[in-house]
């Protein structure tokens, strides 16, 4: 059935008009940007149908290639490129209000910003966000990427990094493809070396935050693990 048989009321536009964005579902958001569905299908249809199909939801939505999206029924191309740029704009306005901020003093903002990042990627990657004496955002660096399992991350090449950066503190970050947001053994032991490597340069490791797509983020200080 097409929207726009619905009754007003019930129509995510028109909802969204009265009552904000906030009171739709990611579906109904979505419907709103899809505009409309396919043969039997509303475009909230098409929108669930969309989201159901990316395992972590928008998340995973956000890091999908545009070519990718564009096979999806009911997307093509246009479409594709219209819901990346989209994406890529939620990641930009998040980044930019991080970079303003004392980062210690909005740690939400920061992990938003990374689960939107790294949450929907099917690979690991390591990265860094480089602070400077004031824990203001330097920049953000993805240093390795590896595969479902693993990543190999060379405590040497943090420290040219951080270096060249010409950075105060660290705080880092790696994502887990699995969807497990507990730190492995293999993580703490990582953590440990690039602590001790990046403490002989002078660089503070701050904290160590590991993204587990929809589930959120572990932060290791928060555990005692620093």
């Amino acid at each position: 059935m097409s929207i726009s048989t619905w009754p007003a009321a019930e129509r995510p536009r028109e909802r969204l008009l009265l009552q904000g964005p906030a009171a739709l579902s990611d579906a109904e958001l979505l419907a709103i940007f899809l505009r409309t569905g396919l043969r039997g299908k509303s475009a909230v249809d098409l929108a669930r149908d969309l989201l159901a199909g990316f395992d972590g939801g928008l998340s995973t939505l956000a890091a999908t290639p545009a070519r990718e999206l564009a096979r999806r029924p009911g997307l093509g191309p246009a479409k594709a490129a219209q819901l990346a740029a989209v994406m890529e704009l939620a990641q930009r306005i998040l980044h930019e209000d991080v970079r303003e901020r004392d980062l210690l003093s909005s740690p939400a903002q920061v992990r938003d910003w990374l689960r939107l990042k790294l949450g929907g990627l099917p690979h690991e990657v390591f990265g860094a966000l480089w602070l400077d004496s004031q824990n203001r955002l330097i920049a953000y660096d993805e240093l390795f990427h590896g595969t479902l399992s693993q990543t190999s991350v060379y405590p040497r090449e943090v420290v040219k990094r951080a270096l060249a950066r010409n950075a105060a503190a660290v705080v880092l970050v790696h994502n887990h493809p699995s969807g497990a947001a507990e730190p492995s053994r293999a993580d703490e032991a990582l953590t440990r070396a690039l602590r001790e490597a990046l403490a002989l340069v002078e660089v503070r490791l701050v904290d160590h935050l590991v993204v587990a797509g929809p589930r959120g983020t572990v932060s290791f200080a928060e555990r005692g693990l620093l």
